[in-house]
């Protein structure tokens, strides 16, 4: 299914290490709404705040400070931003 979102709640350390999260790039942004679609899968490690991220033809999931989340290339979403979200992120092809 290509509107799966797939998350999981505080990770254990030693898989944020393997991963080499530190190394990813950081996005940050403030509270807002906007629309966006994945032209490649992007796994992701929410550092603060929190999000609603609802895709075209899903159910809304919250992420927040501490889910390592992957959002499935081409999907189509909703991005509602409560709280200001710092992430690290990686795009893979």
């Amino acid at each position: 299914m290509i509107d799966q979102i797939l998350y999981e709640h505080n990770p254990a350390p030693g898989k944020l290490d393997v991963l080499g999260v530190e190394e990813w790039p950081i996005w940050e942004k403030e509270p807002s709404e906007f629309p966006w679609e994945y032209p490649r899968q992007e796994v992701c490690y929410i550092l603060e705040g929190r999000a609603i991220v609802t895709p075209e033809n899903g159910e809304p999931v919250e992420i927040g400070r501490g889910d390592l989340v992957t959002f499935p290339r081409g999907m189509k979403c909703r991005w509602k931003i409560t709280e200001y979200l710092s992430k690290h992120y990686r795009f893979e092809d």
